[in-house]
Order: structure tokens, then sequence, then C-alpha cells
């Protein structure tokens, strides 16, 4: 077999192979950003619950203080009234 004739196969498929690879990095690539594009959008929507329940806890917490003093006024009475009865 004469060497150019060996060169001119061996460089057409080193171009197959280059084609070959390309594709898939290509196919790789579009993939990657398929799932990074899904996260954005995942983080966006954790974003949004994550300022929504903030809210919720900012309008809930003035009553949680309200509730503990609630709480607090029932121990002693209980404990006042625990204290007359024995």
């Amino acid at each position: 077999m004469d060497m150019n004739l060996l060169g001119f196969w061996m460089t057409l498929i080193g171009t197959g192979c280059w084609i070959v690879c390309f594709c898939w990095m290509h196919q790789i690539s579009k993939n990657q950003n398929h799932v990074l594009d899904q996260l954005r959008q995942q983080a966006k929507r954790i974003e949004k619950f994550s300022r929504a329940e903030h809210d919720l806890i900012k309008e809930v917490h003035p009553q949680i203080g309200e509730i503990k003093d609630g709480v607090e006024k029932v121990i002693t009475a209980v404990g006042e009234n625990s204290k007359s009865a024995v």
C-alpha cells in the first residue's frame, strides 16, 4: 500500500472522528444547558416560595409573642390555683 494512500485514509478517518466527537460534545453541551435552565427555573420558584413564607412568618410573628404572653399568664394562674387548692 502506498504511503500517500495510507495518509489519505488516516486523514479521512481522523476528520470523521473529529466530526463525530464535535457532534457528541455539542449534544452534551445542549443537554447541560437544558439542565441548567431547569435549575434556574427551580431556583426562581424556590425563591418565590421563600419570599411568600417569609411574608407569612412576618405576619404571624407578632401573634406568636401574644400567644406566648397568654400561655405564661395561664401557667401563672394555674400555678396560683394549684397552691390555693392545696
